[in-house]
């Protein structure tokens, strides 16, 4: 029996309550797979932590955190009692400190949703953005100078290195032969004339490494209007830290909604935890109420369980979610009535069948 120990980090607002439900989810299919088990410790961490100790983390979190073979977490932040540069910061140091270097965000339009794009269908919205996430633009790399005087400066440099760029690049490329066999790398090598040359030309000097795959480049606003105007035309997506962030929103309401978007923060080499996480907002407006989709995070566990290894599960989860919403099962968002754990319910009657 294999034994896995899952930290649940649920955080703020709706995060606490899809965490619960993506929990439900993972208890029933431990039990019908059988097999394995998922020994669960939960952090209250997040802005209840900090009313109490004036942070939102414990000093040691990352120490806390290190042992364990995931992490899922709901979603973080309530900007009207803490900026959201304060309760974010814990999530980049996880990132960068667990070197989860690639963020795997898929979107794709299940059958029986209708997508934003008026003449699009599930046929057409099936791809993967996979966003550079230890370095870029969310390197903490600058500083203010005369903080709140009319000259104040402030400078953030972003910082892009060979290393970091081949490997995200040659993630893609593995995740792209497993798929339709097309990597596009989003730069803007036109305008940022030294990080994303670098790109460039890196792309350039590995793509012959995997004859097996197409590799073409767009800039980041060709790709934004691309994104809308022809979807089907991506495969897999590979894209810095800041591009990366962007596209993905997009995705996710170009594919139904960010309420069914899931993600993944992996470290592919698996010295550290990786981290999973609905790529959706705490929504603190609607925390509690009952409204909220628990797809995004259900699917964010199925790609947990990937990531472990439970391949059968994974699917398993999958199949379940894409029958719920192929039945007409659908969250306010959706434009259905379901409560959150009333969704979870028809997902876990599927799962079951």
């Amino acid at each position: 029996m294999e034994e896995f120990e899952i930290a649940l980090y649920p955080g703020d607002g709706i995060g606490i309550d899809v965490t619960r439900e993506a929990v439900r989810v993972l208890d029933a299919v431990q039990e019908l797979e059988g097999g394995f088990i998922l020994k669960k410790t939960t952090f209250s961490w997040g802005v209840d932590y900090w009313k109490e100790h004036g942070t939102v983390v414990p000093a040691n979190f990352i120490e806390t955190l290190r042992p364990f073979d995931a992490i899922l977490l709901g979603a973080v932040g309530w900007p009207e009692l803490i900026p959201d540069h304060i309760t974010l910061a814990p999530l980049v140091e996880i990132r960068q400190t667990f070197d989860q270097y690639a963020c795997v965000r898929p979107s794709r339009l299940f059958p029986g949703l209708k997508s934003v794009l008026s003449d699009k269908g599930p046929a057409d919205i099936d791809l993967v953005v996979i966003r550079e996430n230890s370095e870029g633009e969310y390197v903490n790399n600058g500083g203010r100078l005369k903080q709140g005087m009319p000259d104040e400066v402030a400078v953030q440099t972003a910082i892009h290195t060979r290393r970091g760029v081949e490997r995200v690049l040659r993630y893609g490329f593995e995740i792209a032969r497993t798929r339709a066999k097309k990597l596009t790398m989003i730069t803007k090598s036109n305008a940022q004339r030294f990080s994303y040359v670098l790109w460039d030309e890196i792309l350039a000097e590995i793509a012959s490494d995997y004859p097996d795959v197409a590799a073409d480049r767009q800039h980041c606003d060709a790709a934004v209007m691309n994104f809308v105007r022809m979807p089907e035309a991506f495969d897999v997506v590979v894209a810095s830290n800041l591009f990366g962030d962007l596209l993905t929103d997009l995705g996710g309401i170009i594919g139904g909604g960010l309420g069914l978007a899931p993600s993944t923060n992996t470290n592919p080499d698996r010295s550290f935890p990786s981290m999973f996480e609905p790529v959706h907002g705490s929504a603190p407006d609607i925390a509690g109420q009952g409204v909220a989709n628990p797809i995004a995070a259900i699917l964010s566990a199925s790609m947990m369980l990937d990531h472990l290894e439970l391949v059968g599960a994974a699917a398993r989860i999958r199949e379940a979610v894409e029958s719920t919403l192929a039945a007409g099962h659908k969250t306010p968002d959706l434009g259905g009535n379901l409560t959150t754990t009333e969704m979870t319910d028809c997902v876990l009657e599927c799962l079951a069948s």
